[in-house]
């Protein structure tokens, strides 16, 4: 049988389907944040011969993507980024704010249009799969990295308040953060309808993601005494209280006062196929 011929860059078939388009500036400050700041991120975008950056699935306007770009170039100057969306008259309107070859749109979906990035951001991207499409899409996406590359996937609300995301690489899932401004919510297990595909079905007793949001509202709950010193100040307690109880939290006290904690997966990873 005769072999497919390989598509050259940027022709691979897009794959996917298009999201509901919903974005708004800032939206993504606070992964965008993140990223920054992580070392692993930074030792990748500044060790790389080729720092490309893919934004996937980036809505009805580039904001976000351009935000991304902006936001990276404090990391390294000629970082690349590339914004990917399947429909086409998302890419037409997005060229508009393109600055190549710094800043560029194409049309795109998790086969990444043929490229090979370091990084690739996908938030809000896969929500509307069934859970075994989104694992798949996990692994396509993967497949198309750079040697040593990382996927950081996720979802968020509207406005960027209320984030979760995973960070994976060749291997597989690597940690879950969770992002939030503690002023706005309840509880810390208000974050549970933005968990990503991969776990927001398993928030279910029996299950680790289940244990873990009710252990960090039970050190919510703990933490009350510290709420008179600000929301910011009961939410670095409650994580520094959940950190004592032996969960494997990765990040420090200077990453919690952004409203942030980040796992290890280990400690959330589903327990039954």
């Amino acid at each position: 049988m005769a072999r497919t011929p390989r598509l050259a860059a940027g022709r691979a078939r897009a794959l996917g389907a298009p999201t509901r388009g919903t974005t708004n500036p800032n939206r993504l400050r606070r992964v965008d944040r993140w990223m920054t700041a992580t070392p692993a991120v930074r030792a990748l975008l500044t060790g790389a011969a080729d720092p490309l950056v893919v934004d996937l699935g980036y809505g009805a306007t580039p904001v976000t993507t351009v935000e991304l770009a902006a936001r990276l170039r404090a990391v390294r100057r000629d970082v690349r980024v590339l914004g990917l969306e399947i429909d086409p008259e998302r890419v037409a309107a997005a060229k508009q704010a393109a600055d190549p070859p710094l800043l560029d749109f194409r049309r795109g979906g998790f086969e990444l249009a043929g490229t090979r990035p370091v990084l690739l951001r996908a938030f809000n991207v896969l929500r509307q799969y069934p859970e075994a499409e989104a694992a798949a899409s996990w692994a396509t996406m993967l497949e198309r990295l750079a040697p040593g590359g990382l996927l950081v996937e996720g979802t968020c609300d509207e406005i960027g308040r209320r984030c979760c995301w995973v960070t994976l690489d060749a291997g597989g899932p690597r940690t879950l953060t969770l992002s939030c401004r503690p002023s706005g919510i309840d509880t810390p297990s208000d974050l549970a309808e933005r968990l990503p595909k991969s776990l927001i079905h398993r928030n279910v007793p029996g299950e680790r993601v289940h244990d873990l949001l009710a252990a960090l509202d039970a050190c919510w709950a703990a933490a009350a005494p510290h709420a008179p010193f600000g929301p910011r100040a009961r939410w670095v307690e409650a994580v520094h209280q959940l950190h004592a109880q032996g969960w494997p939290v990765l990040d420090t006290r200077k990453r919690w006062r952004h409203g942030e904690v980040t796992l290890s997966w280990d400690a959330v990873a589903p327990a039954r196929a």
